[in-house]
């Protein structure tokens, strides 16, 4: 049982088999409705409409996480690494709470609700708003979320190119599209976890598990994250949300839940109100809104949002080299006439954009192997499989999304 742990409860995970849950304020944190909230919001957003079993939630993968680093800080304190109660029990706070700040659809919605900030920030708000409700029980979780806490190994478990969350969305995300490239060995991976210098290093042993990992990463992130039609259909999910902010702003009639109308009649920033109205909108919100937006008068809208209810998606095209502006203009010119819109109007559904992945940065944080000499080197550089340029190169593609029709 591990030491964090005063709690008998576990559950069945199609990945790990039966897991034990935490308990003590992070038993009751899972019971939270703001927690209980990301069994509504969709791991991948939108990826289910390319493969249909990618249909489980932030819930799942979060206490996927928590397992996976439960496990790692078993394996460093039976290595003889210090770990205190009060630092295990803040790991898992940290790594528990953070995804709270994801919004509907996951990364589809990125920036959406609040323009100027991501899900980490917004996370992070809750566990403050969270840590006035629990008297300052998460503020060693806190300090290892910010990466302030004097022990930085304990952050790296929570974020870091080679940290629980990753490993877990890999494996879940590969089992639920049945994308066999991104199945890893998170078993082997962790148990070949140490610490070295106050930092996290992987025995030698581990090195080809580590080699696959990236691998598979670089995978799905092309296969899967960044498939042009996942793409295709999440650019017209975000034009779908601008529509209706723009239709608000100019007082338009249109539908909303009350929730998710608070942020179509503001621009708000984070605060605790706004957090208070964030925390009551997920998928279903923006599901059932655009259930009815099909049938609004706007033509825009009405035809983004068919477009999502009935899968009948934007063409793209993928490119080594940015578009023809006079394409793209073309494009533009021959929408707002098939659609019989305003040129400016046709934006919304002819977007050109740069799609990008990154395997590993071996300047940010990277991922040691430790010798049994004691000598450490970057996996890059240990590794007789990877070239450095190959490995740590940016790869830039660029996408255009138009209606079929104008195929025909």
């Amino acid at each position: 049982m591990p030491i964090y742990s005063n709690s008998h409860k576990i559950i069945n995970d199609p990945i790990y088999g039966l897991i034990p849950i935490p308990g003590g304020v992070a038993y009751e944190i899972i019971n939270h409705p703001w927690f209980q909230r990301l069994r509504r919001i969709r791991q991948l957003g939108l990826t289910h409409l390319v493969y249909p079993g990618a249909c489980h939630t932030r819930f799942q993968h979060t206490l996927g996480s928590v397992y996976l680093l439960q496990e790692a800080l078993d394996v460093l304190r039976d290595k003889g690494i210090d770990i205190t109660v009060d630092e295990a029990e803040g790991t898992v706070l940290a790594i528990l709470l953070h995804d709270m700040g994801h919004g509907p659809f996951s990364h589809a919605l990125e920036g959406i609700f609040f323009e100027k900030e991501n899900h980490e920030a917004i996370s992070l708000h809750y566990m403050h708003e969270l840590n006035k409700q629990y008297e300052g029980s998460l503020d060693k979780a806190i300090q290892i979320f910010t990466n302030t806490y004097h022990k930085k190994f304990l952050h790296q478990l929570v974020s870091s190119q080679l940290d629980t969350d990753r490993l877990d969305y890999l494996k879940r995300d590969s089992f639920f599209t049945g994308v066999s490239e991104g199945v890893i060995s998170t078993d082997r991976i962790i148990k070949m976890l140490n610490v070295t210098n106050d930092k996290i290093v992987v025995d030698q042993k581990g090195i080809y598990s580590i080699e696959k990992f990236l691998i598979a990463r670089r995978l799905m992130y092309w296969q899967v994250y960044l498939h042009k039609t996942v793409v295709s259909a999440e650019q017209t999910l975000r034009h779908i949300i601008i529509r209706v902010k723009e239709l608000a702003r100019n007082n338009a009639d249109y539908f909303s839940t009350p929730s998710l109308k608070f942020f179509f009649d503001n621009n708000p920033i984070l605060n605790s109100n706004s957090l208070h109205y964030f925390s009551m909108i997920d998928d279903g919100d923006v599901l059932s809104s655009i259930k009815v937006w099909s049938t609004h008068s706007d033509r825009v809208l009405n035809y983004l949002s068919n477009a999502i209810l009935n899968r009948k998606l934007m063409r793209v095209k993928i490119s080594n080299q940015p578009f023809d502006i006079n394409l793209v203009n073309d494009l533009k010119r021959r929408t707002s006439e098939f659609m019989k819109i305003s040129f400016e109007e046709a934006r919304y559904l002819v977007v050109s954009n740069t799609l990008s992945n990154n395997t590993y940065h071996p300047f940010n944080d990277e991922i040691t192997i430790l010798f049994k000499d004691g000598q450490t080197q970057n996996i890059i550089e240990a590794s007789d499989m990877f070239n450095h340029a190959t490995m740590s190169k940016t790869v830039l593609k660029y996408y255009l999304c138009y209606p079929k029709e104008l195929d025909n």
